[in-house]
């Protein structure tokens, strides 16, 4: 079963009690915090994510923390960014312009090209694109989105899945053990919670 430790960063944004309540609820073991240290030992890593591009960067960058996580991801252990989490793995954004992303990804995040309106948020359904570890079983299914922003890998062959919102929306990208998710597991009911629990078995 592996390690069921999951380390939460913590740099001042984010849905952090919900998601550190969703993990426990699966079996894993979470612990919230922003120390360096922690974070570069974490056998298991998610960057959860509410709130706005540029605040993001820079609370991370003020905590010290971009490095560390770089090289976390850039071992391919375990990593899953949530919303804002997973926006901040490319490598800028229209909602912060000059502000760099973690660049762990390339290509950029834009603003919803849609006529339906702004936010996307509710249910939507999932369309599976290529294997990820996190998102077997979960085609048709359908789970909790709150943005206003979305993906544009430059490679889609990153892209996991996706959903329709009068455009398609990038719902999730993956590489080895990196995923990001553009909706939020922790509230999207059975399946969220069962994609969080693959990530803890991992």
């Amino acid at each position: 079963m592996g390690n069921r430790n999951v380390v939460i960063v913590d740099y001042g944004l984010g849905n952090l009690h919900s998601v550190n309540k969703a993990v426990a609820l699966v079996g894993g073991n979470p612990v919230i915090t922003g120390d360096k240290e922690i974070i570069a030992a974490a056998e298991k890593l998610i960057l959860p994510g509410v709130g706005a591009f540029g605040d993001c960067m820079a609370n991370l960058e003020k905590a010290g923390v971009i490095p560390v996580i770089k090289e976390y991801i850039a071992a391919d252990k375990p990593f899953l960014g949530i919303c804002l989490g997973m926006q901040v793995l490319f490598e800028e954004s229209e909602e912060a312009p000059g502000v760099k992303g973690l660049g762990v990804f390339p290509g950029k995040v834009v603003l919803i090209p849609t006529s339906l309106k702004i936010p996307h948020m509710g249910w939507n359904q999932l369309n599976l694109k290529t294997a990820s570890p996190l998102l077997t079983g979960s085609e048709g299914q359908y789970v909790y989105f709150v943005h206003s922003y979305c993906c544009r890998p430059e490679d889609r062959a990153l892209i996991t899945s996706v959903c329709d919102y009068g455009t398609e929306i990038v719902a999730s990208v993956g590489r080895g053990n990196i995923s990001g998710v553009q909706f939020h597991p922790e509230k999207s009911s059975e399946v969220g919670l069962s994609m969080l629990k693959r990530f803890v078995n991992l």
